[in-house]
């Protein structure tokens, strides 16, 4: 047997503790080829918004190559730190340390060169599926055709070889510095039972603390002011917290006999005292990768949601038509009338004059009972009733700028000398009218005394009750001949917007997944590390008296504070941040983040129980 030939069998004797570091090498190499079939696309070049979709696809694909580097460097790490005992045995049969280099060297170039393989042809099986997906994420009006994609064959083989091999003379370079008898040891040296600092533990609880106070308690564009003291203060106290509160919370365990002395906790607690400081600093990792997945996905769906309730809030009819240039309206508004016709659309309406007045050193909305109660039975909203002298304030649904509160503290004057004054107990909340600020409503007779208005604007708006099918296609006929400024359609401002914002969230979707398999793998690693040490350690307590039972039991918990101690905590890191979003834009962002972190936390329970099937029964084995 040749030295090349020992080399690759040493990967397939290996291939368990291999096989994460393989697949999750593959599925990266995947991901990657699957933005360079987007990059280099023949439907997605010409045009601005496909110019803009093949930029953010080279981004996105940069940034993961990046992270691959580290990724699958940590992967190579964690696998030959469980195999010292293996190289010292080497050792001792007269392989030299620079054997072992090259071995290794060939062993990650052999996985290395066959997961970039395996990842292109992955990629070009499921490309069609994939190209099906992404035109309807993307919202690509011409259909995405599957093609060969050869110019991201290349690109992802020469770019995955080169980083396989900048990896492997690494890690080589890194094997120099271990003695003989650090290798034949492995593991089994003892780096000393981690000992808590109360000041540090108590920094942890601080620090965690003032983070997520900070970030809860900032409104408006506060959250952006204190988003980069709010991260790093985090980052700290989630590292304070497995390395040091961990381990006081544990020593607090062990110390309370009620606890630690009952049934298998024994077993439980000092396994995991005595790994704490190995653990804690995986778990720190796994916490931060898995937090920036859970943000930008959420962030990606809150965004959109932000840009599309915001299109709602302020337009409820399905068009409208507002301009202050008196002398094109009724040849605008009979293009509008015969353009819904021709579609076969049927729709009611309503018109008016905006009028708007200097209030407040700004341009202030002023409108009487009798219009405003037209369109809010226009989308079937309540009417109210506004007496002589009264003034209602209408409170604009979206971001609030301190808008009500400064028409509180103002008035109106009218020609006939009379002063009205908003009364706070009679603000209300309204989408009749499209108002990007809160306005007044005052009653019809006050309304007649108004001076002279500093701007006019015509107003008609259109709710459709039948034809529902033809909107899309009346919309594209108005926006071609009116101007954008004038007219209005919901529908199609959503789907504009959703048409530039689709590569964005198609990116962002794929790099959260990128990073939150990336952090499981980083649990297995961590898990499988520690296998052959658990398999001599379960075996030995087996001959004591171990049941099968109270093993799995062990196991279960052992496994479950590893996979998800990290998560939980990225969980309540990622609903602060959605938290702190949802005060920067004033919406309610509820729905967006609890589908957000619940997939993430679906997808992790079904990672955890295969894992956990698979390490139990490599224990039982041993049994």
């Amino acid at each position: 047997m040749t030295f090349r030939q020992f080399a690759f069998n040493n990967v397939i004797r290996n291939k368990r503790l291999y096989a994460a570091y393989f697949l999750s090498s593959l599925f990266t190499v995947m991901v990657f080829f699957t933005f360079s079939i987007f990059a280099n696309h023949p439907a997605l070049s010409g045009n601005e918004m496909n110019g803009s979709v093949t930029k953010g696809m080279n981004i996105s694909a940069g940034i993961i190559y990046v992270f691959s580097f580290f990724f699958i460097l940590y992967s190579m790490s964690s696998f030959l730190q469980s195999r010292k005992r293996e190289f010292g045995l080497l050792m001792i049969q007269g392989m030299s340390m620079k054997q072992i280099r090259i071995m290794v060297f060939l062993e990650n170039m052999v996985i290395g060169f066959f997961a970039t393989l395996g990842g292109i042809f992955l990629g070009v099986v499921f490309a069609k599926g994939i190209l099906l997906l992404a035109e309807n994420v993307l919202i690509i009006e011409s259909a995405l055709p599957f093609y060969f994609p050869t110019q991201a064959i290349i690109l992802t083989f020469a770019s995955f070889i080169v980083l396989f091999f900048l990896i492997s003379l690494f890690v080589t370079y890194v094997l120099r510095s271990k003695k003989l008898i650090e290798l034949i040891k492995g593991n089994k040296i003892s780096k000393g039972e981690p000992k808590a600092n109360l000041f540090l533990t108590l920094s942890a609880v601080l620090l965690l603390a003032i983070g997520y106070t900070t970030a809860l308690l900032a409104k408006g564009t506060i959250v952006v002011v204190v988003m980069l003291p709010v991260i790093i203060v985090v980052m700290v106290g989630t590292y304070l917290l497995f390395t040091q509160l961990s381990v006081y919370i544990l020593g607090k365990l062990r110390k309370k006999e009620s606890i630690f002395w009952f049934k298998t906790n024994m077993l439980l607690f000092s396994d995991l005292a005595f790994r704490m400081k190995d653990n804690a600093r995986t778990f720190f990792m796994v916490a931060m990768v898995s937090t920036v997945a859970f943000c930008a996905i959420g962030s990606l769906f809150g965004f959109q949601t932000v840009l599309t309730s915001s299109i709602k809030n302020v337009n409820a009819t399905t068009f409208s038509y507002k301009t202050s240039e008196k002398e094109s309206v009724t040849q605008d508004v009979e293009f509008i009338n015969d353009t819904l016709r021709e579609e076969k659309i049927e729709a009611d309406s309503e018109q008016m004059e905006m009028r708007y007045y200097d209030i407040a050193d700004d341009t202030i909305l002023i409108t009487s009972s009798s219009d405003y109660n037209r369109f809010a039975s226009l989308i079937s909203e309540k009417q109210i009733e506004v007496n002589n002298g009264q003034v209602i304030v209408v409170e604009f649904e979206g971001t609030n700028f301190g808008q009500t509160s400064e028409l509180l503290n103002e008035s109106i004057k009218l020609e006939s000398d009379v002063t009205l004054k908003p009364n706070e107990d009679e603000v209300i909340s309204s989408r009749a009218l499209p108002a990007t600020d809160s306005y007044y409503i005052v009653s019809d007779h006050d309304f007649e005394k108004l001076p002279n208005p500093v701007e006019v604007q015509s107003f008609y708006a259109w709710q459709v009750t039948d034809g529902e099918a033809g909107i899309m296609a009346a919309s594209e006929k108005l926006y071609k001949h009116l101007e954008r400024f004038k007219i209005m359609s919901v529908e199609y401002e959503i789907y504009q917007i959703m048409k530039f914002y689709g590569p964005i969230l198609f990116v962002g979707l794929f790099i959260g997944i990128v990073f939150f398999v990336s952090a499981g793998s980083f649990l297995y690693f961590r898990l499988y590390m520690d296998l052959d040490e658990d398999k001599q350690k379960f075996s030995s307590i087996s001959k004591m008296g171990l049941t099968v039972k109270e093993l799995k039991k062990v196991l279960n918990r052992q496994t479950a504070i590893l996979f998800f101690a990290p998560i939980i905590v990225a969980l309540v890191h990622g609903a602060v941040a959605l938290t702190a979003l949802s005060n920067l834009f004033s919406f309610n962002l509820v729905k967006e983040s609890v589908m957000v972190l619940g997939v993430f936390l679906v997808i992790q329970n079904i990672y955890f129980f295969i894992v956990r099937y698979f390490y139990i029964k490599q224990i039982k084995n041993v049994i």
